[in-house]
């Protein structure tokens, strides 16, 4: 400045988005950045204005003081004098110390304060006409701040020299310029948030926060380091299984308490390893490095959570089911096989991890961190082996139990080899987010191209489907802003930073190339994606279609990539309607501000995951439990992240004499809604629905699991049909097996059954459960049941609401 140039201009205001940093620390697990009273952040201003207004610092920078309380205003003055008259002649600090108010809001004061400082800057949002709402919502938000409890502004207009809004304001004023002494000036950030013990309760892992200069610094260095790593040989199938299945034995015998110390280690690990693991997704998976890092977090929260969840009800008994397969997909090939992994191991079982081929560098390092915490390595194997490989693997007898993260396709193709295999598979989705004439537009813009581009769309989560409202749908300012935000989300490698939409990890074909590529009759682009690199055919920008037409292909097909299809409904009934009309029910979601509206969607969409006012992936472990409805989830059902998942790894029955407790369990457990993890932001509800149905296939001279499913089917309100094995052949059953899929989505038995039986079954998309009549009504009612969850925002620009608004989200 001293040698010409211009002083920048530096703005000093208080509280804008204070709420906001509040909302996204909670979210994150961060200490939130602003000062936790409003006394704190008043001496703080007080303190900077008081450095900004001295005479060596005023030249340096143009100061902006941006305030509508008079008594910081009027302090701005007094120092600016002051410093003025210390000036040396001819220096004018005025024009280097300028007053800002918020056009619109007392303007009356506003001229006060301009003809007493000699000037004034309005400030106030710069639209074009039919973009105005847009300027109508920040200064609602301003508004919100400025009229919240301890503002200024919310007594400015009743007081008086003298009264009691005055008074108020003075003590608050003086106190605060007393105090800015004293108030500290450290970062908040810098400071890790209180996380309780492993003994206390459960807290999610804090994602890495890249304000700190120390986190950065990490992840540059783990990038600068990181090399592929070479792979261990393909071990032999038949030993690596028999030293599987001997080690089993003695893993299980060491306990929950000495298991669950091993999994908290390997959370330990993966915590102090983190960078890494974010430069290997980076590279290995091609991942966004915000989005590597909730990956990261993930984890760490299985193995947390999960070390935790694996003790049962006292009256049960439980034994390890022997030897787990683990399969596990490319697009999330750290966090997916750390759940599956670490859930099987915490029941006592051997695993044998067999990765995805596209991403296997990931699943090395993850076994070798949790070799380094003391799980034996004849316990967990690594088996990098090619898919064709697979069958030799599932088919085997001494495999136990089978968990697939993958397509509907694959798991069917599990069960076709072995039908008597136990398979707990989380498959695909064709996830639809409605957006109804209530929403608030721009946040569903927001919310929905998160959901449908992250990651390139790589997320059997992802909003494939957004079906809007008519009034919506025809506005050409929301096409018009949905089509920039998609656009303006920079496509580009995972080793560009600026990357949101990051290469595909398969190259596209079938049902994704023709998404991309070939619209269907009477569609047409909104945004028409593109090869961002020529040479490169896994490099896409977003495309948005058109008119997407109710029972169509691209309506009804799963496409895992950067698309989204726009569907235009009449009404909230009509969406709900193609929103369930899809085979999968995986993730849903729905924006609007409409309570009603709301309660009404809760009731009627059939999905496991139902997200309200906020994007509809980054599901997170004990928040959103994940896991599907009807073609999006094979097995028992337990979601991934929740209470149940941990159990379904056991063989459990009873201990003698156990009474049974179902009324109990029912109204102390399944019919209450279940958050937590508590958030003030977000309510995060976990609940049972009753199941479609029960097919029970049981001896008629088991009288005491007959009655025991008479009682489990009354006290959830499920419809049961018992088949009896001496009355009705299995031929004969398998005949009624398309009449009574209509109410019934489980095969109950407590025996194994034929595998012509078991291929009917899953041809009709019925899940079988094999497991003995418990009578702790906390395990069998599990399988009389739907688990969902519901996570909702809770807060608007991070302004909570209304008490009475928010009990209708608990």
């Amino acid at each position: 400045v001293a040698r010409g140039a211009a002083p920048i201009k530096i703005r000093l205001v208080k509280g804008a988005n204070l709420a906001m940093e509040s909302v996204e620390a909670e979210l994150h697990g961060w200490n939130s950045a602003p000062y936790p009273t409003k006394a704190d952040t008043d001496a703080n201003f007080r303190r900077m204005l008081e450095f900004g207004c001295q005479r060596e610092n005023s030249h340096a920078v143009r100061l902006g003081v941006a305030s509508h309380n008079l008594f910081d205003v009027a302090l701005a003055l007094t120092l600016r004098d002051d410093a003025k008259s210390l000036a040396e002649k001819g220096a004018d600090v005025s024009e280097f110390v300028e007053i800002e108010m918020l056009e619109g809001m007392a303007n009356h004061q506003a001229r006060a304060v301009r003809d007493a400082a000699g000037g004034l800057l309005l400030y106030a949002p710069a639209v074009q006409q039919e973009d105005f709402l847009s300027a109508m919502a920040y200064l609602v938000r301003r508004l919100d701040e400025n009229t919240a409890p301890e503002n200024f502004l919310r007594e400015m207009f009743a007081m008086r020299p003298g009264s009691d809004q005055w008074v108020h304001q003075q003590q608050r004023f003086e106190n605060g310029w007393k105090h800015r002494l004293t108030v500290s000036s450290e970062s908040r950030r810098s400071t890790p948030a209180d996380q309780p013990s492993i003994e206390t309760r459960f807290v999610n892992s804090a994602d890495s926060d890249w304000t700190l200069r120390s986190v950065r610094m990490a992840l540059d260095d783990a990038i600068a380091k990181w090399q592929p790593t070479p792979l261990p040989t393909v071990p032999d199938l038949d030993p690596m299984l028999s030293t599987a299945t001997t080690a089993q034995a003695a893993w299980e015998s060491l306990g929950v308490t000495n298991r669950a110390a091993i999994m908290n280690r390997v959370a330990d690990i993966m915590t102090d390893q983190r960078s890494t693991a974010i430069a290997c997704l980076r590279t290995d998976a091609m991942k966004a490095i915000a989005d590597a890092d909730g990956e990261v977090s993930e984890a760490i929260d299985f193995a947390r959570y999960y070390a935790r969840t694996a003790d049962v009800p006292v009256g049960t008994l439980a034994s390890a089911l022997g030897v787990v397969a683990v399969v596990t997909p490319w697009n999330f090939p750290y966090a997916i096989p750390a759940g599956g992994v670490i859930a099987s191991l915490m029941a006592g079982n051997s695993v044998i991890f067999k990765p995805a081929p596209a991403t296997v560098q990931t699943a090395w390092l993850l076994v070798q961190q949790l070799w380094d915490a003391g799980v034996p390595r004849d316990v967990l194997h690594f088996y990098p082996c090619d898919n064709s490989q697979g069958e030799a693997l599932l088919t085997d007898p001494r495999i136990a139990c089978a968990v697939l993260t993958g397509s509907y396709a694959t798991a069917r193709k599990f069960q076709s080899w072995r039908p008597s295999l136990p398979l707990m598979a989380e498959t695909s989705g064709k996830n639809a987010l409605i957006i109804t004439a209530q929403a608030d537009r721009e946040l569903a813009i927001k919310d929905l191209v998160r959901s449908a581009f992250g990651h390139a769309g790589q997320k059997c989560s992802a909003a494939s489907l957004a079906i809007v409202e008519a009034e919506v749908y025809d506005d050409p300012i929301f096409r018009r802003q949905l089509r920039d935000a998609a656009a303006s989300l920079h496509a580009g490698p995972a080793t560009d930073r600026r990357s949101v939409v990051t290469p595909l990890v398969i190259e596209p074909k079938d049902d994704l190339l023709r998404a991309l590529t070939i619209l269907e009759p009477g569609e047409q682009w909104l945004l028409e994606p593109e090869q961002s690199l020529s040479s490169d055919n896994r490099h896409w920008t977003p495309g948005i279609r058109m008119d997407v037409q109710p029972g169509s292909w691209f309506h009804q097909t799963e496409c895992f990539g950067p698309v989204l299809g726009l569907m235009r409904a009449t009404s909230l009934a009509e969406a709900v309607r193609w929103q369930n009309e899809v085979e999968y029910g995986l993730t849903a979601g729905i924006h609007s501000l409409d309570p009603a509206e709301v309660d009404w969607w809760q009731q009627h969409v059939q999905a496991g995951n139902l997200y309200i006012n906020r994007p509809i992936t980054g599901a997170i472990v004990q928040r959103q439990p994940f896991g599907g409805w009807k073609k999006s989830c094979i097995g028992p059902g337990a979601k991934a992240g929740g209470p149940n998942y941990v159990k379904s790894f056991y063989r459990l029955r009873d201990a003698a004499s156990q009474e049974v407790d179902y009324r109990q369990a029912w109204l102390q457990h399944f019919s209450r809604e279940h958050d937590p993890s508590g958030l003030r932001c977000e309510a995060n509800k976990f609940r049972y629905r009753p199941c479609r149905g029960v097919i029970l296939r049981i001896d008629e001279a088991d009288t005491q699991s007959i009655e025991r499913a008479k009682l489990a089917a009354e006290v959830t309100n499920t419809n049961l049909v018992i088949s009896f094995v001496g009355q009705e052949t299995e031929t004969d059953l398998i005949a009624r097996l398309p009449l009574l899929v209509r109410d019934a989505e489980y095969l109950r038995t407590v025996a194994v059954p034929a595998d012509t039986l078991l291929r009917s079954a899953y041809a009709l998309g019925i899940n079988w459960i094999r497991s003995p009549l418990l009578a702790t009504g906390r395990l069998e009612l599990c399988h009389w049941t739907r688990e969902q969850t519901v996570s909702e925002t809770r807060h608007r620009y991070g302004q909570l609401p209304d008490p009475a608004y928010q009990r209708r989200g608990k």
